[in-house]
């Protein structure tokens, strides 16, 4: 399964695309926004492309097809790395169509059910992220709909990806792994709770302090 950090903050991206812990990344407007300050996005999502080696999507903020396009191509002339990122609205799954046969790829986010995914599936999506966490917050089971998707998606020989996204804890990234959910997006504090267990810690803790008994260098 590939692993996203779903961030705009530089800092944080660099930090682990220099550890070769992610294979793109996914940004939406309230990350952007959070992390821009005064700074053109178009430079930002640049010099996102030329830290990562991967995908890396970069959502529109038009709401009908016509503009979702035009700001998907301007989107996807930054960097060929760049995927553009629409709503899972009928003008977004127009807007899809219409990038996918132009040669763009497209991830059709805001996804909270399977019809949802089908559909986006037939306007011909690289990916579809369905949103875990905001189904768990209004009391459904989140991950149904990853291990549903890619049911149908198997059954049918659908090539859109599985991007299981608003993942809260590690346990999301263990159940995204164990359905088969083809990539996973995850904040930065997920991602290094993923590296994180006590038994590590106190295990180094043991060895160095049993080093230190026997008074040597390596």
């Amino acid at each position: 399964m590939k692993i996203f950090l779903d961030t705009a903050d530089l800092d944080e991206i660099r930090r682990a695309a220099s550890a070769n812990l992610i294979d793109g990344i996914t940004t939406n407007p309230s990350l952007l926004a959070s992390s821009a300050g005064e700074r053109d996005p178009q430079e930002i999502f640049l010099e996102i492309c030329e830290t990562v080696e991967g995908p890396i999507s970069a959502e529109v903020v038009a709401v009908d097809a016509d503009g979702m396009v035009a700001e998907g191509r301007r989107l996807a002339k930054i960097h060929p790395n760049i995927v553009v990122k629409v709503p899972l609205t009928e003008d977004g799954l127009r807007a899809c169509r219409e990038l996918r046969d132009e040669g763009t790829r497209v991830n059709v986010t805001l996804c909270f059910s399977t019809t949802q995914a089908l559909l986006a599936a037939k306007a011909g999506a690289t990916y579809i992220s369905p949103f875990v966490g905001r189904l768990d917050d209004v009391g459904h089971e989140g991950m149904e709909i990853v291990a549903e998707i890619r049911q149908v998606y198997d059954r049918y020989g659908l090539e859109t990806e599985i991007l299981a996204a608003s993942l809260r804890h590690p346990r999301h990234v263990l159940e995204a792994l164990l359905i088969g959910a083809d990539c996973a997006t995850l904040p930065p504090k997920v991602l290094y709770q993923l590296m994180k267990h006590p038994h590590t810690d106190s295990g180094l803790e043991r060895f160095l302090a049993d080093w230190k008994t026997l008074n040597r260098e390596l």
